[in-house]
């Protein structure tokens, strides 16, 4: 039985999917990550003093409201983590400008599917994809 081996072009084009892929998943996690949310965005400020509220509560609670306020009092440390770990937005859109365009094509993405999904029009025409195809 003979051996199959890939070519060099073909495992050139599987390392181009690769960083297309990437270049693009990183570029959408980024943009739902900072999607507008309804409501009026906290800060860190609020959020701590949210916290330093909770932590006074938590020592004269009951054992239920106690339970309940140490969840609450983690969501607001993850909420204040969540503020700390800015994704770089310059680098993530230029990845997804360079390699858009050709994920899409491969993936048969339609300029419809990108803007349903949240993509800017402005980011998709740097990107160079059309309405046209």
């Amino acid at each position: 039985m003979s051996e199959r081996t890939m070519s060099d072009e073909h495992k050139a084009a599987i390392a181009a999917g690769r960083i297309e892929a990437t270049a693009v998943r990183d570029y959408l996690e980024a943009l739902e990550t900072h999607r507008p949310r309804p409501g009026r965005r906290q800060s860190a400020e609020s959020l701590n003093a949210k916290k330093d509220a909770i932590d006074a509560q938590i020592a004269e609670a009951k054992p239920i409201k106690r339970l309940l306020l140490m969840q609450e009092r983690r969501d607001v440390e993850a909420a204040i983590e969540a503020l700390q770990v800015e994704p770089d937005m310059a680098s993530v859109e230029e990845g997804f400008v360079t390699h858009a365009a050709n994920y899409g094509r491969r993936k048969g993405i339609q300029y419809a599917t990108w803007r349903e999904f949240g993509v800017p029009a402005d980011m998709l025409a740097r990107a160079g994809i059309t309405r046209g195809g």
